[in-house]
């Protein structure tokens, strides 16, 4: 996660009920793994005295500032929210990296055109009368193409 920061500030008063998400971000921040990913991130912790709610600030590695009130937003949906622009970022670096202008505009036409190799994925649903509610997923190759077989067993089809 710490890979696509360059900074995290993280802002609250210790004594505040509203400060799980803060501290579960911090706790995530300071793993092992996070800092080994970019041991050049700062992760900044103020603690205040008056009732600004919880907030956590990131920088993104392109200069980028975003801030979250801690107080309505869980840990989880931030990390998967800078994972997601991470990412994006990655991308973005690999097409200027090629040359390519950035965002990538695919013409409309080529959007409908047959890709070659694809494979066509048939998905057949059948009931069985002895399981109880349960849900498996069974792929048999063909010679032709992958078919996927869904049991789905909770009440009547």
């Amino acid at each position: 996660m710490l890979k696509f920061l360059s900074k995290v500030k993280i802002e609250f008063n210790a004594l505040d009920p509203r400060v799980a998400s803060c501290m579960e971000f911090l706790a995530q921040c300071n793993a092992r793994k996070a800092k080994e990913s970019n041991p050049a991130c700062q992760v900044l912790v103020k603690r205040r005295t008056d009732d600004f709610p919880p907030q956590i600030t990131v920088t993104f590695v392109n200069g980028v500032e975003e801030a979250f009130d801690a107080t309505s937003t869980p840990a989880q949906a931030i990390r998967t929210m800078i994972l997601e622009k991470g990412q994006l970022l990655e991308t973005e670096q690999m097409f200027r990296e090629a040359g390519e202008k950035w965002p990538v505009i695919i013409p409309e036409e080529e959007l409908r055109q047959f890709a070659p190799g694809t494979k066509t994925i048939v998905l057949r649903i059948f009931q069985d009368k002895k399981a109880h509610c349960e849900s498996q997923m069974r792929v048999r190759k063909d010679n032709r193409l992958n078919v996927a077989y869904a049991r789905v067993f909770c009440g009547k089809i």
